[in-house]
Formats: C-alpha cells, sequence, structure tokens
C-alpha cells in the first residue's frame, strides 16, 4: 500500500506539466478549430507547443515517476528514468525487433508498434528511481573512483534495463494484449463503464490510488489514452473524452452545491469560522478541478456521505457518456480547463454541461442539506462543542501552519519522513501515540488520513508544497 501511494504521489509530477498543455492547445484550437497552419500560424505554433508535452508523455512518466519515487528527489534519479526509458524504447523498437525475428516491420506484432508507452515510462522510471535509491552511494575502487556515487546510477541503470528490455521482449506482448482486453472491455460497456469507472476514482481518493487507476483511463496504459485522443484529434468522435466530461458537472457545481449544504446546517456560532474554508474549498474545486480540500472536509466526518458523493459522480459520468456530451481536461475538470476545452477536435455538445452541471449542483444541496440534517452528521461546523476548530491566522502564514502540524504530531524527533503531493502533506511518525489531531487540526487544514501504521496525511491544498517546505525547515 505504501509503494502504491508513493507511485501515486509520484504520477503527479509528471501530470503537472500538462496544465501548459492545455492552455496552449486550447487558446490554439480556440483560434483554429481545425488545427491547422493553413488559417493561422499563431494556431499552429500553440497547437504544436502544446502537442511537444502531450505527445511525450511517456518520456515524462519516465523522468517524473524516477524522482518521485527517489528517496530524496534528487535529479540523477531522473536522468536514470530517462537512460532507461531511452534504453527499453531503443531496444524493443520495431527496426529492432524486426532484426530479432528475422520478419518484416509489417508483421511484428502489434505491441511492439506501442512500446512508447506510459506504462512503459512508468516502468522506466521504477528502475530509475530503484538504481538511485540503491546505488547514489556506490564506492567503488581508487582506479573507477571517478564512477562512485551518483555517477554510477545511469551506468547501473542500463545494465537493469537490457535485462528489463529483455524480459519485455518476451512478456509485453502478452501484457500489452491483456490491457487491451480490460480497456475495451471497459469502453465495451459504454456509459456504464464510465460510471463505474468514476464511482472507483472518487472511492480510491482516501487511499491516494485514484492516479494510479486514472492512468488506465486516462493515458496509453490500456491503449484508451483520452486526454492524448481528446486533444491531439486521434481519437474517436462520440467516445474519445467519456472518462473525464463526467467529472466537470460534480468539480463546478456539484462539490461547491456541497459545500454551500454543509455551511447551512453548521451552527451558528461556527459560521463564520467554517465560511472561509469552505469557500476556498468550493471556489478551488469550481476554477481549478482540485477537490481534495472539500472532500476531505466531511470523507471521514461524514463517510456515508462521501459515499453518495461517489456515486453521484458515476451517475453524471454516465449520463455525460450517454447523451453525450465529451469535454476533455490536462489537469482537472474545473472551469479553466471546461473552457479552454470548447474547441478541441473530440469536443461534443460541451455546452450542455452547464445546464447537467446545474441540476446536480441543486441535487448536492439539497440532499447533502437532508443526509446531514436527517442524520445529524458532524460535518464541519456541526462536531461537538469540546472539539477546537481551526486557529484563526493569514492563509498565507505557512511558518505557523507547519508549527502547529509539527507539534501536532510529536515533534521532529518523531518524524522520519517528509513528502508531499499535490494537496498532501506525507509524514512518517515513529510513535504514532504522540501524535494529537485535535491539535493538528488547528491549523485549518482540510482532513487527516492514516494510511497505514506510521504514516499520516494531512490535507493541505494546493498550497501544500509551501507549508511543506516550511515543515522541512523546522525539522531540521
Amino acid at each position: 500500500m505504501k509503494y502504491l501511494q508513493k507511485l501515486g504521489k509520484s504520477l503527479m509530477l509528471p501530470v503537472s506539466c500538462l496544465p501548459v498543455a492545455s492552455i496552449l492547445l486550447g487558446i490554439g484550437y480556440w483560434i483554429s478549430p481545425i488545427g491547422s497552419g493553413v488559417d493561422s500560424i499563431v494556431a499552429e505554433v500553440l497547437i504544436q507547443a502544446g502537442g511537444a508535452l502531450i505527445n511525450n508523455i511517456s518520456v515524462l512518466f519516465a523522468v517524473g515517476i524516477a524522482v518521485g519515487m527517489s528517496d530524496d528527489g534528487d535529479g540523477t534519479a531522473g536522468l536514470a528514468g530517462l537512460v532507461s526509458w531511452l534504453t527499453i524504447k531503443t531496444l524493443l523498437s520495431t527496426d529492432a525487433v524486426s532484426v530479432y525475428q528475422h520478419i518484416p516491420i509489417r508483421d511484428l506484432n502489434a505491441a511492439f508498434y506501442n512500446i512508447d508507452t506510459q506504462f512503459i515510462g512508468i516502468i522506466a522510471g521504477l528502475i530509475g528511481s530503484h538504481c538511485y535509491n540503491k546505488y547514489h552511494n556506490l564506492k567503488l575502487a581508487n582506479a573507477l573512483a571517478f564512477f562512485s556515487g551518483k555517477r554510477s546510477v545511469a551506468i547501473i541503470t542500463t545494465v537493469y534495463s537490457l535485462v528489463a528490455s529483455f524480459l519485455l521482449y518476451f512478456i509485453w506482448p502478452d501484457i500489452y494484449t491483456s490491457l487491451v482486453i480490460f480497456g475495451t472491455s471497459i469502453v465495451s460497456t459504454g456509459a456504464f463503464g464510465a460510471g463505474i469507472y468514476a464511482f472507483l476514482n472518487r472511492l480510491l481518493i482516501p487511499f491516494g490510488l485514484h492516479h494510479s487507476l486514472n492512468s488506465v483511463f486516462w493515458f496509453d496504459v490500456a491503449n484508451i489514452n483520452d486526454i492524448q485522443n481528446y486533444w491531439s484529434g486521434t481519437g474517436t468522435l462520440g467516445e474519445t473524452g467519456m472518462y473525464m466530461t463526467g467529472f466537470f458537472p460534480i468539480m463546478m457545481f456539484g462539490l461547491p452545491a456541497a459545500a454551500l449544504a454543509m455551511y447551512s446546517t453548521a451552527k451558528k456560532k461556527h459560521k463564520k469560522t467554517v465560511a472561509a474554508l469552505l469557500f476556498t474549498a468550493g471556489l478551488s474545486s469550481f476554477f481549478t478541478g482540485v477537490t481534495e480540500p472539500l472532500e476531505f472536509s466531511f470523507m471521514f466526518l461524514a463517510p456515508g456521505l462521501y459515499f453518495v458523493h461517489a456515486v453521484l459522480t458515476g451517475i453524471s459520468a454516465f449520463i455525460c457518456a450517454l447523451l453525450p456530451v465529451r469535454a476533455g481536461f490536462n489537469f482537472s475538470a474545473g472551469l479553466i480547463d471546461y473552457l479552454l476545452s470548447f474547441k478541441a477536435p473530440m469536443a461534443l455538445n460541451p455546452i450542455r454541461i452547464i445546464p447537467i452541471g446545474v441540476i446536480f449542483g441543486l441535487i448536492y444541496f439539497f440532499l447533502f442539506r437532508f443526509i446531514i440534517l436527517k442524520f445529524n452528521l458532524k460535518t464541519i461546523g456541526r462536531e461537538d462543542d469540546h472539539i477546537d476548530l481551526p486557529a484563526e491566522f493569514a492563509a498565507d502564514d505557512y511558518y505557523t501552519i507547519a508549527r502547529i502540524i509539527l507539534d501536532g504530531v510529536g515533534g521532529k524527533d518523531n518524524v522520519t519522513s517528509i513528502d508531499n503531493c499535490i494537496t498532501r502533506l506525507r509524514i512518517e511518525v515513529i510513535d504514532e501515540s504522540l501524535i494529537d489531531e485535535e491539535k493538528v487540526k488547528r491549523a485549518g487544514i482540510s482532513g487527516i488520513v492514516r494510511p497505514y501504521k506510521g504514516s499520516f496525511h494531512v490535507i493541505i491544498g494546493v498550497k501544500v508544497e509551501f507549508v511543506t517546505n516550511e515543515f522541512k525547515k523546522l525539522c531540521k
């Protein structure tokens, strides 16, 4: 579980490169919907620039995962990931395999035409990070001392990648076929499959594993590749985008409405305190599609309510896929990506997302309000009076936030590892009994997760990196 969570976090590093691609492609397609330099050189430049990232996601995965999975985030790990990716890609290219098998390229197994995928990028990144973690302190004899330490990592990575290429030569066709069958089985269920995926996507968020599931549907792991096909126009109109569209009504309308419902049911004396947190989290969901700060505000306080949210997300995806409506994103399903996706080649009836979203917003508000009041759920602002609410301090006072969290986890002597993903501060501790969750909550955080023994995740939001930097300084 720990390894998979770290992998899920690492996937966000390369994915974080994609918003700029979304902006470039979105503006380019707004200028020239046909995506050709014939009617606009500016559009062609923007589309090609955005495509430079979208069309090379596999190498971004190799480098990003290698850095993210390394013990200290050193750039040497990224270089090792790149070395592994280049080695595997070259040794298993159609030209190379054609020579190995003494047959024409046209007769090769289809798997070798698809070696440059995110799946191979993930493998290369894992190889690079493993070699870095294990060998970056390697000491060699004096005659070879120049190649000691970090200089040895890329060399050793090449050897590992040779072995990996040899194994993949025999098993990659079967792996590829299995992935295609898996993806095809989901696609074959149409709107129902899209709904099941969206439902599972939300259920995995508490464990931080939803990014791993996303890689199957959004990238080229199982030959679905929803994001790249949507923006490059290489997909199937009416089909491509079905694994993204259903999130827009939820992130832009549903969750902000849920925040309003929680605010309306909060105790009167707490409304002012919780308003800032819920308002900020709601705006984050609406504009950028970053939902964790809001979801974690009720995920563990009212797990039944969160299950309802997951079901509604699945229903949204099902409806959007069925109508059909198609819109896409490069980062997440917020207003920014929504507007940029209007002129993308695979866009289909994106304007319909607005009335669908309004309906889901109303459903979220009245259903959440009814459930909270009916079952007296202790959502934010409805806690028992002896429970402390977040302390009041400047939202950008990252030092104070970090200090409160550090005090709450038992001080720096109790901390063994510090990391973060897009919204979470991930802490490994020696003694869990020293953690005071109520003290941590006074930092104004959105939620707390304990995924496994010794691990403590603090849900902060999109400014988590600044808090993490201050937290690391305090732990020195």
